[in-house]
């Protein structure tokens, strides 16, 4: 949190940094001792705040999922209709992938550095879990009569166009990824 005076706390100053450097260079080539120096602090707040870099790399992780949420969920709450509010997840995708920057999903960034059960295996499966129900729940609202099939062939289309912004270079995908939800919609609620 900031401060009195304005100035970030040193959480967050850790944060910043290891988000600048793990989503730009990669969970395990940065060091600790480079997010400590480009957040300013002592290694001892490091330690202090979160324990372990596996804790602070889960923390970088979270943070991602809750900006991808908060843009996501300000498109569904955006619409009104649940068949609407299935298309508008791929909306909101699209505005979290316009920020500046963007070179990938951070989680399948991460995941393809980890190992079974540890903390980016864990963060990236608490992602996948969010995206999923939250496929499920408006797959349900919308009528589907197998809501958690749709739901997983509709994170399968949302993963895709992940892939597909990062490699193309451009959102230019999320019309096509929006056209085949639209599709897989139409075919589950027939």
């Amino acid at each position: 949190m900031a401060t009195a005076t304005g100035k970030l706390s040193a959480r967050e100053r850790l944060l910043a940094a290891a988000d600048e450097l793990f989503y730009n260079e990669g969970v395990h080539t940065v060091g600790i001792d480079r997010v400590i120096e480009h957040a300013g602090v002592a290694k001892a707040s490091l330690y202090n705040t979160f324990g372990s870099k596996d804790e602070l790399i889960h923390a970088y992780l979270k943070g991602r999922q809750d900006r991808l949420a908060d843009h996501i969920m300000a498109a569904v709450d955006a619409v009104e209709t649940p068949r609407e509010k299935v298309l508008a997840a791929f909306e909101g995708q699209n505005a979290a992938y316009a920020e500046s920057g963007y070179q990938g999903c951070a989680f399948h960034r991460a995941s393809a550095e980890s190992h079974p059960g540890d903390r980016i295996d864990l963060a990236t499966k608490e992602y996948r879990a969010w995206m999923r129900g939250l496929f499920t729940e408006l797959a349900e609202q919308a009528g589907a009569a197998d809501p958690t099939v749709l739901a997983a062939q509709l994170h399968m289309v949302f993963d895709g166009n992940g892939v597909a912004t990062r490699n193309d270079r451009g959102p230019g995908s999320t019309k096509i990824a929006r056209a085949t939800a639209e599709a897989l919609l139409d075919a589950a609620l027939a």
